[in-house]
């Protein structure tokens, strides 16, 4: 025998004691290993952690919580490009190798033997699944070989679609992404459908080191990675040379994005989200719960714009108050310095409409300034800084700047906005300091249609709306009013508005209430009181009335009566109310009498798509024949109902709102309110030229609180401006000037295509010609005789034993003449 013969057969011993060896510890791994398997059949049922999302009625992302961005997806929504690149990229055999490919592993294996350490894994896809799934991060023999035999498991008990789906929607992508779903929109914004082959590509070449090849944190690396790919893929024949080629020259477009919301609605977000939180603890960031709230897009919207305009309005009228800060520029400002300042400007960042700016140079009528992205242009004396006043006080601001110089200097760090008339200029503008406050009803169900709880969240993630217990002032009026029209009073009630004084511990020894404009008109109709908001003549109408009658009252509109004052100042809205408590009142006065609940969260679906939870609101029946009936059917606008009540053998069977004024009393209060429209502190809001449109106007001593409360078609909405310090807001602020113009242009946008609702006139209500004067029957042929309404048990008669007194219940002279 030869001696290459003999050293042959040593060596193909050696491999077989080899193969032995390694069958040995292999049959060895299996028997420790298998009984601690876990059950593949736990991922038929996997449940992926999936972040909260929350949407509007119509179907609009408002918000999304969780740690984790996941937006699972199904195998047949993946391009079959997608699915090519991370085949490239992570395993190319994989239609072909049980769970495991041999060739890896023993690449893996010389890799070992030859460097001494673990270079890489040799994990096919179906490996990733059973470590990602079922197995620590940890690198050892005892958990690769775990791997190992859980691959092979998988292959056996799911198809290749199945595992892709998988892997594909479980695997981390770097940026708190996990799955292809999310990395799309992290970083290109965007579904996976929208993406080109090169970015296509990017995103598969994550999975290896998502930190290393992150394209966000550093692109060339990402670049290298991503151009490996696309030769793979090439090689592999998944695309062809032009598809290569064109790749190739795509340059890197991935920025980090964060959620992409269709509607900026922070406050309504929270809110639901801390529902949530309460309903479910911390699973409710996790389980894939999707809510839908009642809050309409569009609406909303409006809703934000509106107060935005309106607090920006008020914040122009009161005066330029200066720069935020002041840098030292340097003494030339060359690319790098530009850069720089460039930076800085990013780190103070944007807050809504209003960017950061550095001011570099003034010249008479303009100012350069700097922006972040190191974009540089001028403040134009035309835009903006024209009629540009200066801040001396709430009640004072100063002429208009002659030229740029009495407004800025070098160095200023300001704020500008984009033109309102010029989209193309930037104008001088500042951070507000007042706030406000917005929220919208149905009035017949009580769905918060929009609710803005200030200008920006950014800024204050204070809910004004829900939180903010202000005094109300005038707009608590008409409740107090409606406890009168119930209790004998009638619109036509002659109470004097002139001065009084109380000896009152409970308001300080001696009280002396004022009208806001110090003037005093005598006596007047209870119609004409409201609708001109006369202080005085409120304070006589709670004290003829009685105060504990009074609170008794009120708390059928759904106010605590406990909260409430005991003492007379509640004719003047002294107490502390939200603005949710407000419009749930005056919600009352829209739908012609009935309480309903505001709420928020119209369902919430879990991931499999179950309805776990539906609101089943009180809402008020507009065609029932027997309005207390139980087994009545509510028909309201499709609109209303369409996320309440759904088709099919699970619809609810809403309840009817309960009846808290009987319809002659709703009926005469939504008379005199439309009067505030029409004749008094709401007149601005003839401009929506709606003959239902319905409201009043609060200004609180300072004055500190401006509120305007309304409805119209159907809509009941409420909005507040103050200071969240308390301070005043000038002499000559009032609800009609702050508050009123942002309703009207909320309203303006929302009874869009909302037809007039105007509240059916009772039987037992008359209209009855009167003197102004007195109140009293109108004399035949009377010039100046106006119509009043009145309940047929109390109107004016020609029978003096049956004339009603126009002074009040009880009284034989108007209240308080002297």
């Amino acid at each position: 025998m030869s001696s290459k013969t003999h050293y042959l057969r040593i060596f193909a011993g050696l491999i077989i004691l080899a193969c032995c060896g390694a069958l040995m510890v292999f049959a060895t791994a299996f028997l420790y290993i298998s009984p601690k398997l876990p059950s593949i059949e736990a991922l038929k049922d996997t449940q992926l952690q999936t972040p909260l999302r929350i949407f509007s009625a119509d179907g609009k992302l408002l918000g999304e919580f969780g740690e984790k961005r996941r937006s699972p997806i199904s195998i047949q929504e993946v391009p079959e490009l997608f699915i090519d690149a991370f085949l490239a990229a992570e395993d190319d055999h994989f239609y072909t190798h049980r769970g495991v490919d041999i060739s890896g592993l023993l690449r893996a294996a010389s890799q070992l033997v030859t460097s001494g350490s673990i270079q890489s894994g040799g994990s096919t896809i179906t490996m990733q699944v059973a470590k990602n799934y079922f197995l620590s991060q940890e690198r050892t023999f005892t958990r690769k070989f775990t791997e190992i035999f859980l691959a092979i498991e998988i292959e056996r008990a799911l198809s290749k679609g199945d595992i892709l789906e998988l892997y594909l929607n479980k695997i981390f992508l770097g940026n708190h992404a996990y799955g292809i779903e999310a990395a799309a929109q992290v970083y290109y914004g965007k579904p996976i459908r929208e993406l080109n082959l090169a970015q296509m590509a990017m995103i598969a070449g994550l999975p290896k080191a998502p930190s290393a090849y992150n394209p966000v944190a550093n692109p060339s690396r990402a670049k290298v990675r991503r151009d490996w790919i696309l030769g793979r893929m090439l090689s592999l024949g998944y695309i062809s040379d032009t598809d290569y080629k064109d790749a190739m020259l795509e340059p890197i477009s991935a920025k980090a994005h964060g959620t992409q919301f269709d509607v900026d609605a922070p406050y309504v977000a929270e809110m639901v989200r801390l529902n949530m939180l309460k309903r479910f603890g911390r699973s409710a960031y996790e389980e894939g719960y999707t809510v839908i709230t009642t809050v309409k897009a569009t609406l909303q919207e409006t809703a934000n714009k509106s107060l935005v305009d309106g607090v920006i309005e008020y914040d122009t009228r009161h005066g330029y108050r200066g720069a935020e800060r002041q840098w030292v520029l340097p003494a030339e400002i060359d690319p790098e310095n530009r850069r720089d300042l460039s930076q800085k400007l990013e780190e103070i960042g944007n807050i809504g409409p209003w960017h950061p700016a550095l001011v570099l140079e003034v010249a008479e009528k303009s100012a350069s300034i700097l922006l972040s992205g190191e974009l540089q242009t001028t403040l134009e004396w035309e835009h903006g800084l024209a009629k540009t006043v200066r801040y001396i006080s709430e009640d004072r601001v100063s002429y208009a700047a002659e030229s740029a110089s009495e407004l800025l200097k070098a160095g200023d760090v300001i704020r500008v906005k984009m033109s309102s008339t010029s989209p193309r200029h930037w104008e001088l503008s500042q951070l507000p300091k007042v706030q406000s406050a917005l929220v919208s009803l149905d009035a017949d169900s009580g769905a918060i249609l929009s609710l803005v709880g200030g200008y920006n969240y950014q800024r204050s993630a204070f809910n004004r709306v829900t939180q903010a217990e202000r005094q109300p002032g005038s707009n608590f009026k008409p409740f107090i009013y409606t406890a009168a029209l119930d209790n004998g009073f009638t619109p036509a009630t002659i109470i004097n508005d002139a001065p009084i004084v109380f000896d009152d511990d409970a308001l300080g020894n001696t009280w002396r209430p004022s009208n806001d404009n110090g003037r005093f008109n005598g006596p007047m109709r209870l119609r004409q009181a409201l609708y001109l908001s006369r202080n005085l003549v409120s304070i006589r109408v709670l004290r003829d009335l009685g105060i504990g009658k009074a609170i008794n009252y009120v708390g059928r509109f759904g106010f605590d009566p406990s909260k409430l004052p005991r003492d007379l100042s509640l004719a003047l809205g002294s107490h502390s109310l939200t603005p949710l408590d407000i419009v749930s009142g005056y919600a009352v006065f829209a739908n012609g009498g009935y309480k309903i609940s505001p709420y928020l969260i119209d369902r919430i679906i879990d991931r499999d798509g179950n309805t776990i939870y539906r609101a089943d609101p009180d809402i008020v029946c507009r065609s029932c024949i027997e309005e207390d009936s139980a087994q009545a059917l509510r028909s309201v606008e499709a609109d209303t109902l369409d996320d309440i009540i759904s088709a099919g053998d699970d619809a609810l069977q809403p309840r009817l709102a309960k009846r808290v004024l009987n319809e002659e009393v709703a009926f005469l209060i939504d008379s005199i309110l439309q009067d505030v429209i029409t004749r008094g502190t709401g007149r601005k809001a003839l401009v929506l030229e709606r003959g239902d449109a319905a409201g009043k106007t609060g200004t609180t001593n300072g004055p500190t609180d401006a509120w305007f409360s309304g409805y119209s078609g159907g809509i009941v909405t409420s909005t507040w401006v103050g200071f969240d310090q308390n301070l005043n807001l000038g002499r000559r602020e009032y609800g009609g000037s702050v508050a009123l113009p942002i309703w009207i242009d909320y309203m303006r946008e929302a009874l869009k295509d909302r037809p007039e609702r105007q509240l059916k006139q009772p039987d037992s209500i008359i209209s009855v010609r009167i003197d102004p004067d007195t109140g009293s029957l109108a004399h035949p042929g009377q010039s100046n005789a106006i119509f009043e309404y009145f309940r047929t048990d109390n109107a004016p008669s020609e029978d003096p034993n049956q004339a009603t007194n126009p002074y009040g219940p009880g009284s034989d002279d108007p209240i308080e003449i002297f």
